[in-house]
């Protein structure tokens, strides 16, 4: 049978018009939901940047004095007890201290600044470890930070409370709707766990006579959100 041009457009029109005649379904209610879950953890690790600036009116002579200081600086650390793996430069630099007078620029000197990250996994070590580098020759703490070495579970904590949170407020949806909660259609986490309650100092060289340095690490707080829908069943 030999179709013609106007009998492939009948039949093309004929098959439009009986899916339009079809019956549609009608779209599944769902129920979307979100929430944010906590885990408290305590931290047992910390790093602390350590850092030796130097003053002198050559550069050869700033990087000089830079480098014997660091040294006993260093050396002081792993009598402590902190291996080679613990212990990294993060940043050296010999740069001019420059004096403006008006439109003209001199030289007066140039600084040399060696930073050192020391990872402390002994949270109790803290306080002495900063007093230690300080009277080793260290004049400046760029920063303390705290962290856990149990962040992955307090973060598998804080995801089971945010889907628990999202649980009961969709079923309370769902009950306020006249139905009930059906099967869950999708689960998501966005972003990355952040922990609050890191702790940051800055320091300069304290006295000889100065007290142990106060260190309490205190509690950090694991934040993770999930967004979640639910298909919804009216009652009948």
């Amino acid at each position: 049978m030999k179709l013609t041009y106007s009998t492939l457009a009948l039949l093309a029109w004929a098959g439009a018009l009986s899916a339009q005649q079809l019956p549609t379904q009608p779209a599944q209610p769902q129920i979307s939901t979100s929430a944010t879950g906590e885990a408290r953890v305590q931290p047992d690790r910390a790093t602390i940047m350590f850092a030796v600036e130097t003053r002198a009116a050559t550069a050869a002579k700033a990087g000089a004095d830079n480098a014997r200081r660091q040294k006993a600086v260093m050396d002081t650390l792993r009598k402590l007890g902190l291996a080679e793996g613990q212990l990294s430069t993060s940043g050296y630099s010999v740069a001019p201290e420059m004096r403006y007078d008006g439109k003209q620029s001199q030289v007066t000197g140039y600084v040399a600044r060696n930073a050192v990250q020391a990872d402390v996994r002994r949270i109790e070590q803290v306080g002495a470890l900063i007093d230690a580098a300080l009277a080793a020759g260290s004049n400046v703490v760029n920063s303390l930070r705290f962290y856990s070495s149990k962040a992955d579970e307090g973060r598998r904590l804080a995801l089971a409370d945010a889907v628990a949170k999202a649980r009961s407020d969709a079923e309370t949806m769902a009950k306020a709707a006249g139905g009930t909660l059906g099967t869950l259609i999708e689960l998501a986490t966005s972003g990355q766990a952040r922990p609050y309650g890191e702790e940051f100092a800055m320091a300069r060289a304290a006295t000889a006579d100065a007290p142990q340095t106060p260190i309490d690490p205190g509690e950090q707080t694991v934040t993770v959100f999930v967004s979640a829908r639910w298909a919804f069943v009216p009652s009948r």
